[in-house]
């Protein structure tokens, strides 16, 4: 059997989570009646958005903990506590909308996804740790930054949408501040 590094096993999750949500925001703009199971208050497009959404804050703060004690760098360690600090007021949020609408979404095929990528951040160490967290972030805040639009343009419940554009900005600066992060680590490696 052929062994993968960690860092292949983290762009293959991250990869396959990609794949996972473009066919997911494709299937939900096709769809032009939401299906039965979805509550009847929420369009496709934003029992998508909450899917995920409720699911990705969580792991952004499960993994920042975890960064937060084995980042190599005062830098990724500072990072970390920002996913931390921003993210436990966002998952309060949604889920006074959702107890307000009285929704609870269903788990999703990123829930396996997500519990891989802990899985390996755990056992990672050293510089492997720090590149499999960087770059997960990046990644995840582009598809993140691409959920959040995707709401923003095409959902229909005001609350959510509203809680998308007071969001996005956030997960920009993240995305921003990931991409430094990922070019400051490129810029050591090749010393």
């Amino acid at each position: 059997m052929k062994r993968t590094s960690p860092a292949t096993r983290i762009v293959s999750i991250g990869l396959t989570c990609g794949l996972l949500w473009s066919a997911g925001t494709a299937a939900t703009i096709a769809q032009t009646v939401a299906p039965p199971e979805l509550p009847a208050t929420l369009n496709a497009v934003d029992f998508n958005f909450v899917s995920q959404a409720n699911l990705g804050a969580p792991f952004q703060i499960d993994s920042g903990r975890l960064a937060e004690t084995k980042g190599t760098s005062a830098a990724i360690r500072s990072y970390a506590h920002l996913m931390v600090t921003t993210h436990v007021p966002v998952v309060d949020a949604l889920n006074v909308i959702l107890k307000r609408k009285n929704i609870t979404p269903s788990s999703t095929l990123l829930q396996g996804a997500y519990d891989a990528m802990i899985f390996t951040l755990k056992a990672d160490r050293g510089a492997a740790f720090d590149r499999n967290y960087v770059d997960g972030q990046v990644e995840y805040q582009k598809g993140n930054a691409a959920l959040f639009e995707q709401e923003i343009q095409n959902g229909s419940d005001p609350e959510l949408k509203e809680f998308a554009r007071q969001t996005l900005p956030k997960i920009v600066d993240h995305l921003q501040r990931a991409e430094k992060l990922a070019a400051a680590r490129g810029r050591l490696a090749s010393k």
